[in-house]
């Protein structure tokens, strides 16, 4: 095997032909884009996301192949073996791929290049790639459905994203004869034959098509995506006039976050407004019944109503992020901008450790406790789903939870029409490139967002023969700020910065050039499920901050082989049963005080390095008590009733994203 790889490396070393990447635009006769993905590997982590990449690299994603050898080894089908055969080898690499070569790492990247190789290198004459043969049933493994379209459509990211990284030009070649290929057999054999998963997600195989065709003009890419688009479960009837949103157990969770984007994605060749409106109907619905204030839904792992305690799987978030980000590419839509910080700095670091060792299958919004019990999910797996380890719950998560944050970096800054860079959603970063009009800068972007207020924007200009360049700046404002301000060196910006706006800085730049953008980020409060209350500040979900003892613990023998070996518990000493006076969350910015923490070191997302703190007189709630090793259910809004203590304790809020153990949706009197 270990003969076959190198071969497999070597020949790959003279049969790339290698290429400069440019951002791929919309080709007619689909509709404009104002924004372009860049090259992968243009966009790098700086600051606190750096760090997390790093985790990342020398936590699971970049030894996953160790760490769950059985399925992600050399076993794998999707590398010649003889092992799992479906979604989670691929699921892997698609989070390892674009770390890869945003760390610009050659041990991630000779990771990545057996996957990309054995793909290109197993296409059939007809155009078919990947496994096709049905294996006996084997623990742990996923050896049939070998011919499923839903694996491959993980699959067509990875090569899309390896173009992107490579340009390498043999991906064109295999993804055209691959989609003349479904052109042929997917009329007699449809999305949804194999099993009903590519029915659901087609919009990942949509926007491929899409992609491709802007690249080639190829003319059967668009008769192919009508076909796509029409064998898709039909998620713009779903968000507009079904009534599965307000149904529990009518959906699969992680298939919504998935299909959330499919109508944007076939807007542009349909045109039709309804498809860019339905997901915004959806979130209407969404909020008012599935609801979580973290921007996802309960789905545990089918959608329920969205109760404190109902869980919400890791894939969610992920697939979620995904979606929000190709929507946000395609319609430049702030609210886009703003959901996908929601998710990513809210949902997706609370589920997995500091160190990216373990992950947890479900989150609770309310969460005090996490040992192995029964709750009351509508999928549980032996009680498993809220501990800390790499195959409890479910593992498809352990393989799909590592594009999150690669994915969010890649999405930080994006190519405009106008022949200018945009930053749409904020993190620590850089980006340099060339830009449409030949001209090659960089521009980092320090920043403790999230938590810190300001961002700054350092050009260079790394053609030296010039003293100046001229491009456009596009800067977002989030819809949650009202009194955003941009200083270029200094001086004020005279511009109309409303909320949910982009500004655009049209100017002659010249090196060292500093634009400073200020958005001040109020305490704020929203309502949730029977009333509840959460506590808002910026992008940020604020919870209750609670002591955390955390405590390694082995399966026994009967659950090992299923569960991996080990696992951990979380627990805590800390009061939990409050509530809120109904003026604090009424009035939040006058009666909670903000607390910055100057001293958080390079990682935040926990409870010792919590970069803000707020602080707010609290309701003890008498009886409120654990239920089925959950908290328990209380009236979150009533009328009358005392059901409370006379004091009123001060309680300290941090960012739900740096909690394990926590409340999020208080009770209010």
């Amino acid at each position: 095997m270990k003969r076959a790889m190198l071969s497999i490396l070597l020949l790959a070393s003279f049969a790339m032909k290698m290429t400069s990447q440019e951002p791929v635009s919309n080709r007619a006769p689909l509709a404009e884009k104002t924004y372009m993905q860049l090259p992968l590997g243009n966009i790098r982590a700086e600051g606190w996301m750096l760090e997390q990449l790093n985790r990342m690299k020398t936590g699971l994603t970049g030894h996953l192949d160790e760490a769950y050898e059985k399925v992600c080894g050399p076993r794998n089908c999707w590398i010649g073996g003889d092992g799992d055969a479906w979604e989670r080898g691929p699921y892997w690499i698609d989070g390892l791929l674009p770390l890869a070569y945003i760390l610009d790492d050659n041990d991630l990247k000779k990771k990545v290049q057996p996957w990309v190789e054995w793909a290109l290198s197993s296409q059939q004459e007809s155009g078919q790639f990947g496994p096709t043969v049905d294996r006996p049933y084997e623990s742990g493994l996923q050896r049939d459905n070998a011919q499923d379209w839903w694996p491959r459509m993980v699959m067509l990211k990875i090569m899309q994203q390896y173009y992107q990284a490579t340009g390498d030009r043999r991906v064109i070649t295999f993804l055209t004869r691959y989609f003349r290929y479904q052109l042929e057999e997917l009329p007699k054999n449809n999305l949804g034959h194999w099993s009903f998963w590519g029915q659901r997600r087609g919009g990942d195989n949509l926007q491929v098509v899409y992609w491709l065709y802007n690249l080639t003009g190829e003319e059967f890419l668009l008769k192919l995506a009508e076909i796509i688009h029409r064998q898709t479960h039909d998620w713009t009837r779903i968000f507009t006039t079904g009534d599965e949103l307000y149904r529990q157990l009518s959906l699969h969770c992680v298939n919504l976050g998935q299909g959330f984007k499919e109508p944007v994605v076939y807007y542009q060749q349909s045109k039709d407004k309804k498809h860019l409106e339905a997901p915004k109907q959806a979130l209407r619905t969404i909020k008012k019944t599935i609801g979580l204030p973290t921007g996802l839904w309960g789905g545990d792992e089918l959608i329920r109503f969205g109760e404190p305690t109902v869980g919400s799987e890791l894939c969610t978030a992920t697939e979620m992020m995904f979606s929000l980000e190709s929507m946000l590419e395609i319609t430049g839509d702030t609210e886009w901008a703003d959901y996908l910080e929601r998710v990513a700095y809210n949902a997706l670091p609370t589920q997995h450790d500091d160190d990216f060792q373990s992950r947890q299958y479900y989150q609770q919004t309310n969460q005090v406790a996490i040992y192995p019990g029964w709750r009351q999910f509508s999928t549980p797996h032996d009680d498993t789903d809220l501990l800390f380890g790499v195959l409890n719950g479910y593992p498809c998560c352990t393989c799909n939870m590592h594009q999150g944050w690669p994915k969010l970096v890649q999405n930080l800054w994006y190519a405009t029409a106008d022949h200018g860079l945009a930053a749409l959603v904020y993190g620590p970063s850089s980006v340099s490139t060339v830009l449409s009009n030949g001209e090659n800068v960089t521009i980092h972007e320090s920043t403790n967002y999230p938590f810190d207020e300001e961002i700054r924007f350092t050009i260079s200009l790394n053609n030296r023969t010039k003293a100046t360049v001229d491009f456009p700046l596009h800067l977002r404002i989030p819809t949650w700020c009202k009194d955003a301000l941009v200083t270029i060196n200094g001086e004020t910006f005279d511009a109309e910065s409303n909320a949910g706006s982009i500004i655009i800085i049209n100017r002659t730049w010249k090196d060292g050039d500093v634009v400073a953008l200020e958005l001040p980020m109020t305490v704020g409060s929203s309502r949730w499920y029977g009333g509840s209350a959460c506590i808002e500040r910026g992008p940020l979900v604020y919870a209750l901050k609670m002591e955390e003892h955390w405590e390694k613990k082995e399966f026994d023998a009967e659950h090992a082989g299923q569960y991996g070996s080990w696992y951990y518990e979380v627990s805590s000493p800390t009061p939990w049963n409050y509530g809120l006076r109904r003026h604090v969350v009424d009035h939040p910015s006058e009666n909670i005080e903000v607390i910055k923490n100057e001293n958080t070191g390079s990682y935040p997302w926990n409870v010792a390095n919590a970069p803000v703190t707020l602080r707010v007189k609290a309701l003890r709630m008498k009886d409120w008590t654990m239920a089925r090793n959950s908290c328990g259910p209380i009236s979150y809004f009533t009328q009358q009733g005392r059901d409370y203590d006379e004091d009123e304790p001060t309680i300290e809020l941090i960012p739900y994203g740096c909690t394990t153990l926590r409340i999020t949706e208080f009770p209010v009197r």
